[in-house]
């Protein structure tokens, strides 16, 4: 795939953008865009302090008694042009991505891109359909109906595994309900969160509706989080940094939204396709090298299939080809940084003491050896309670456990502290709506993992945090809801005053 431009030329005038422009950060601190296939920098920058926080709430502050105030219809046009001018630049989007994530261009171009495109034509929709409750006259005396308005400026925060996507996640419902937005995307990845907001000028989008501000989370994170003129908190990132966000959230009493980690289960039942659990589990297991909070991490399987589960799965990602991203044959990418596939690579480490590696467990060396790889690893007899069943590993890695029964298979599947996604496998129409009603998780998918929708809600249970993204649902999180009640009787003193003074 060529280069549809040059990153230096693109970004020479900065990595923050603020009322519509691109402009340097003011922290002092530089940081390294880097290409993890090959571990060579792309784009070095100035990191977002503090000021550059305060520039980018200030015009997001600016902007939204114009952008609240257009009429959701056009919001709507806006959005629309908005989708366009994604789909006209989708070539470039699909470049920077898979550059700065490492993701294979295949699933940047089929999967990252249009997925963003069709989110941004979904809100377009959307805009136009901020619904309350019908007006009534609920007690006889009185028509009650119910606003919803946009809240103000929102502070988010974005991770590195999806920058594109998180982006649009982020930005769209908010802009979508009338809010003005700051989005610091992670500093690993900024390339696409920039070109977002860049193509939102373009598409019309008013200056400082939605702006941009690329440095540490320490810095411009916290600062962003706990701003005084930021009325909601959106987090995406692991749990316990999504503590530290809802510590400052909360004493500044902001609306806050948080999806966390995941430690996706995949329930194979011992009626289900093995073929389709098989490859079901190879590619929920190994999107985006696994650097993905709903993949499928721990798999039961019901003891008939398991032998022959963990013999094909293995035999599967066997196959699974480790390149070059830009290799339109390539399948597996690397990790986002050597530090990230060196904290995979010692959970495997530490396995090798108590489970089995059947396959993988491994970096690969010759010419993928500069690049941040590791191979598709499949581990077996590790128990429950260990740690690579039990905590956020984020990377190629599948654990296989055996179930005897379904009670302790949908058991074993809410055995941890997350709650983001699952999926189960079966023929059986019962076992799937038990395991649908029973599993606690955000998404529930049967015969399937990993495919999401705009028009579905994506969120968590328990330590995977709570509201939703994308969705009609996703208004819930970013509008306020106003009950507008009028007198009817036109009476000046109501039989209700008694209680306050005087007789009937």
């Amino acid at each position: 795939m060529s280069n549809g431009f040059q990153v230096q030329d693109r970004f020479a005038e900065g990595a923050q953008y603020i009322g519509g422009k691109l402009l340097p950060g003011t922290s002092g601190r530089h940081h390294d865009v880097v290409n993890p296939a090959t571990g060579e920098s792309v784009l070095r920058y100035e990191l977002a302090g503090t000021d550059d926080v305060d520039a980018a709430v200030a015009a997001a502050r600016a902007a939204f008694p114009g952008w609240s105030g257009a009429t959701p219809g056009e919001r709507s046009e806006a959005l629309h042009r908005f989708a366009a001018v994604l789909a006209e630049q989708a070539d470039d989007f699909a470049y920077a991505e898979s550059l700065q994530c490492g993701k294979p261009v295949k699933l940047s171009t089929e999967f990252d891109v249009p997925g963003t495109v069709d989110n941004a034509a979904f809100f377009a929709g959307a805009a136009r359909h901020l619904e309350g409750k019908a007006a009534a006259e609920y007690d006889g005396d009185h028509t009650s109906y119910v606003r919803r308005e946009a809240i103000g400026v929102v502070g988010s925060i974005a991770p590195w595994n999806y920058p594109l996507q998180m982006a649009a996640w982020k930005i769209l419902p908010a802009v979508a309900a009338g809010n003005t937005i700051v989005l610091k995307p992670a500093e690993l990845t900024p390339l696409t969160s920039l070109m977002f907001a860049q193509a939102a000028t373009e598409a019309g989008i008013p200056d400082g509706v939605i702006n941009i501000v690329t440095g540490a989370g320490k810095e411009a994170g916290e600062h962003l989080v706990g701003h005084p003129d930021v009325v909601m908190t959106s987090f995406t990132g692991s749990t316990a940094v999504g503590k530290r966000v809802a510590e400052i959230a909360t004493a500044t009493v902001k609306r806050l939204h948080l999806e966390l980690g995941g430690k996706a289960p995949f329930v194979v039942f011992d009626d289900a396709d093995l073929e389709a659990a098989v490859h079901g589990a190879v590619a929920g297991s190994l999107i985006n090298t696994g650097q993905d909070c709903t993949a499928a991490t721990r798999a039961y399987v019901q003891r008939p299939l398991y032998d022959a589960f963990v013999r094909d799965v293995a035999a599967l990602m066997e196959t699974v080809r480790l390149g070059d991203p830009f290799d339109a044959t390539t399948d597996l990418g690397p990790l986002i940084s050597h530090a990230q596939r060196d904290r995979v690579a010692a959970f495997v480490e530490r396995a090798r003491g108590y489970a089995q590696v059947v396959t993988g467990g491994e970096a690969p060396g010759g010419d993928l050896a500069d690049g941040a790889y590791y191979r598709p690893t499949l581990v077996a007899g590790a128990a429950q309670d260990s740690e690579i069943v039990q905590s956020e590993i984020f990377g190629p890695v599948l654990v296989v456990l055996p179930f005897d029964t379904d009670d302790e298979g949908i058991a074993l599947a809410n055995d941890t502290p997350y709650g983001l996604a699952a999926s189960a496998w079966t023929r059986d129409l019962y076992r799937a709506n038990r395991a649908t009603r029973e599993i606690q998780a955000g998404c529930v998918w049967v015969n399937d993992h990993i495919p999401i929708l705009s028009e579905m809600p994506h969120g968590g249970y328990k330590a995977s945090g709570f509201g939703k993204d994308m969705s009609a649902y996703s208004f819930e999180e970013y509008t306020q809801v106003k009950h507008v009640m009028y007198d009817n009787t036109a009476v000046a003193r109501k039989d209700w005053h008694r209680t306050i003074f005087g007789d009937r």
